[in-house]
């Protein structure tokens, strides 16, 4: 297992593959620290918009651990209340990013409302889509659910139980500690293998024992930075035996480019450019990580002339 410099394990920005040893049963921990504070702290998002589009990061995380893709893999939700879009994806090499669309005034009044941070009063009826584009070449995947339940993790369940018929538990975190922002995610999942590659069998108690150990884990514990990732586990799962893989390092990758947009202000034609122009300029900003792309008058000719 990679190390930090001081000499122990990471325990932030990875995810953490597991094996409940006595059943079998195989899941993932996701750890978010660093990289969801930057995720969510750059845009200026309001606190429930921040927290919602962190557990969306950290869901999207924890699933993509479980896929075998080269490519990205997005998690993306429509909804009709303060709270229109949120996007999270993660490329097959563990970069994490993320973006939140909402109506500035309809949050402010879910805020003063003292709302619960749900589904329902903040994102409304709408639906959750998972996609798995791996390349022009490639075939894309996507997978479509109504956003049903109380909670973003009671929306994924309802789905591996509707459409993909897979026994699985997620639990899921997200929030300040000490100022910070922290993200987590635990997932469990009954698709057990045997050491010959064929489907064993999870029986039924061993399974709602886990599901059982699981629940006793508070989002405290799950956002607890002085918890060691392996050690969680360990509180967790000790009795039945718990076998921890290598970790897979999880970091802020948005895939912004001047040249990308330069592409885009090449499909714009001279008249509607120019009421987009500031001082002379126009300032394109990445809806993901905030960053500014300035264009000045010499460029945007360059490039309308196909230089």
């Amino acid at each position: 297992m990679k190390e930090s410099a001081a000499g122990a394990p990471p325990a932030d920005d990875l995810v953490l593959p597991f094996l409940i040893e006595s059943s079998g049963i195989r899941g993932r921990l996701l750890r978010l620290g660093p990289a969801i504070d930057t995720i969510l702290t750059r845009p200026g998002y309001p606190e429930p918009v921040a927290a919602l589009l962190g557990e969306l990061a950290a869901l999207a995380g924890v699933l993509a651990a479980t896929l075998k893709y080269e490519g990205v893999f997005t998690l993306q939700i429509k909804g009709e209340g303060p709270v229109r879009t949120m996007v999270a994806d993660v490329t097959s090499a563990g970069e994490l990013r993320g973006y939140a669309g909402y109506d500035a005034e309809a949050v402010a009044a879910r805020e003063a409302e003292g709302a619960a941070l749900e589904v329902e009063p903040w994102l409304g009826a709408g639906h959750m889509a998972f996609t798995v584009d791996q390349g022009e070449h490639s075939q894309r995947y996507q997978g479509l659910v109504e956003l049903t339940g109380p909670r973003l993790a009671d929306c994924l369940l309802h789905y591996f139980r509707q459409s993909q018929q897979l026994n699985a538990g997620i639990l899921v975190a997200c929030g300040r500690v000490e100022g910070t922002w922290r993200a987590g995610a635990l997932l469990i999942e009954r698709i057990p293998e045997t050491a010959g590659g064929e489907a064993g069998e999870i029986s039924q108690e061993d399974w709602r024992r886990a599901l059982i150990l699981m629940a006793s884990l508070t989002e405290k514990e799950l956002l607890d930075p002085a918890l060691a990732p392996e050690g969680l586990l360990y509180r967790l799962f000790h009795e039945d035996g718990v076998r921890v893989f290598e970790t897979r390092p999880v970091t802020v990758g948005c895939r912004c480019s001047r040249e990308k947009l330069e592409g885009v202000l090449r499909s714009i034609p001279p008249a509607e450019l120019e009421p987009m122009k500031v001082e002379g300029a126009v300032v394109m900003t990445c809806e993901f990580c905030a960053r500014d792309f300035r264009f000045d008058e010499p460029e945007l000719a360059a490039i309308q002339a196909g230089g």
